[in-house]
């Protein structure tokens, strides 16, 4: 993985370096003098007509306020009904019929349930309301103030399309034009094969992973399994084959785990089984434009910000096939002197990780 995410080589007679201020976020309306301040300066490198951005611009960053966005299966009906008091949150639903092509509020409001958790729905309906819920708070007394100070983002699987969009990289249409086939290939995928997904709760990610290795000592290899989330501290979602997940759950109980808790999600997202995606993925990501975020936007794949806009396309499209690795995402925030934070949307699934880890952890939640 990392060899592919180089960036090429360079002559020194190719190379013209410019220093650019980056005021791009989520906001339709712009951002306000007060964030000039807080923006970063970027280096870049022009090669011929491409112009290359440092993908290490972000590496010493230092967290102090975080916005955190949700995944799939956060979704609820009902979501986005709050949002329709505030003007330029409603907005974004109108925004999202005309791309959709069809009532997406209605389905967040009204379900039925069934039909919201399918991945094709789930996937836009999270982004659309997690970016209202930033609508939301910005119009509360003090709301602008804390955008403002948002100095990190990140989301959980899906919520890394979201953590972009806030941050600049990309338009609030592109974002959900990139999360509508997202959600379409992944479905696709999934139809491909007969897998699924479990939670395994109550053990440690050594012991989840012998739990792995004795399921698929028992089935054959379009059967086997991997974790794809590592969440937290005694909780891991474990995907693969049909199966190798009733083998995993079949013997969850010999390995001590306390429960295991099969996924409502249409397959084994985060494996290979996701392969048939990527390169539907790479096509889209391809036309589309990605510019280096204004802040740090922490990656579900290393658990790393990148700044420049080819890495940041082709860790999106190989998102879908790689582990989430959330735990690290958390553990380095909280290392690095994470103060507050606040999750943005439907569900509280990032807060109850947060204090898992970190008893103490400073966390509100913003929905919509």
């Amino acid at each position: 993985m990392a060899s592919s995410l180089l960036l090429p080589s360079v002559s020194p007679r190719n190379l013209s370096f410019s220093a650019s201020h980056s005021f791009r976020g989520f906001n339709l309306s712009g951002f306000s003098p007060r964030n000039v301040g807080r923006s970063r300066v970027s280096m870049s490198v022009s090669v011929g007509s491409r112009t290359c951005v440092d993908d290490a611009l972000f590496a010493d960053y230092k967290p102090t306020c975080a916005f955190l966005f949700p995944g799939q299966g956060a979704q609820a009906v009902g979501m986005g009904s709050e949002a329709q008091s505030v003007p330029a949150a409603a907005d974004l639903y109108k925004k999202a019929n005309d791309i959709l092509g069809f009532d997406l509020l209605d389905v967040c409001i009204n379900g039925p349930k069934e039909k919201l958790d399918s991945t094709v729905l789930s996937q836009p309906a999270i982004y659309v309301t997690s970016l209202a819920a930033v609508e939301v708070l910005r119009a509360r007394d003090g709301g602008q103030q804390i955008i403002d100070s948002v100095d990190v983002t990140c989301g959980l699987s899906l919520g890394e399309y979201t953590a972009l969009a806030f941050a600049g990289a990309f338009s609030f249409e592109d974002g959900l034009k990139l999360v509508k086939l997202r959600g379409e290939a992944m479905q696709d995928a999934a139809d491909a094969a007969k897998s699924a997904m479990v939670s395994v709760i109550g053990l440690d990610s050594e012991k989840v992973q012998l739990l792995c290795d004795a399921a698929n000592e028992e089935v054959d290899e379009d059967n086997k399994v991997q974790i794809a989330n590592f969440l937290c501290p005694g909780n891991y979602a474990v995907s693969g084959g049909v199966k190798g997940v009733e083998a995993v759950e079949a013997k969850a109980k010999s390995f001590k785990a306390r429960m295991t808790v099969r996924l409502a999600v249409a397959g084994a997202f985060h494996t290979h089984f996701m392969e048939p995606a990527v390169s539907r993925l790479e096509a889209t990501l391809a036309a589309t434009e990605i510019r280096t975020p204004r802040i740090p936007v922490i990656s579900n794949v290393d658990a790393q910000p990148h700044a420049d806009p080819d890495t940041i396309k082709k860790i999106l499209a190989r998102q879908v096939t790689s582990p989430v690795l959330w735990e690290t995402t958390v553990k380095t925030l909280l290392t690095k002197g994470l103060k507050k934070s606040y999750e943005l949307g439907p569900g509280k699934v990032i807060a109850g990780i947060f204090k898992r880890m970190d008893k103490t952890a400073d966390l509100e939640n913003v929905s919509a």
